[in-house]
């Protein structure tokens, strides 16, 4: 009994110390210029799901787009990504982060429609494009 009682004080010990190592989500609220569009949502959607597998060690936990202020909010875990991290990972599908541009060939590669206001692209007069298109 005493060996059992020791056995699971060690457990509960161990469990309780893993926990406080692991690191606790934080948020992070990216701007950007040329995110106002569905299309652009479900472009960076597919991209940030490949790039969270592949680089960022599934850091991201999750995404949430809010087009008419052309923001994406993101919760991850600050012992695998970093806000650099993210802002860059835009960057690279084409979009920028905050005061930092899209790269010049990903964001060519960006229909026009996710392309900076001043370009021409995002929401047209009577054309709202935020909402999702009916199929």
């Amino acid at each position: 009994m005493k060996k059992a009682s020791i056995f699971i004080l060690f457990f509960i010990g161990f469990s309780l110390k893993s926990q406080a190592q692991e690191s606790k989500v934080q948020w992070i609220t990216v701007k950007s210029a040329n995110l106002k569009c569905w299309e652009c949502k479900e472009r960076l959607d597919k991209y940030l799901i490949i790039e969270n597998k592949s680089n960022m060690e599934g850091g991201i936990v999750q995404w949430k787009f809010f087009l008419l202020q052309g923001e994406i909010k993101l919760q991850y875990y600050p012992d695998r990504v970093t806000p650099d991290m993210i802002r860059t990972a835009l960057n690279n599908a084409g979009f920028d982060a905050d005061n930092e541009l899209a790269t010049e060939e990903a964001y060519k590669m960006l229909p026009q429609a996710c392309k900076r206001a001043d370009e021409g692209g995002g929401p047209q007069l009577r054309k709202p494009c935020h909402l999702e298109p009916l199929h």
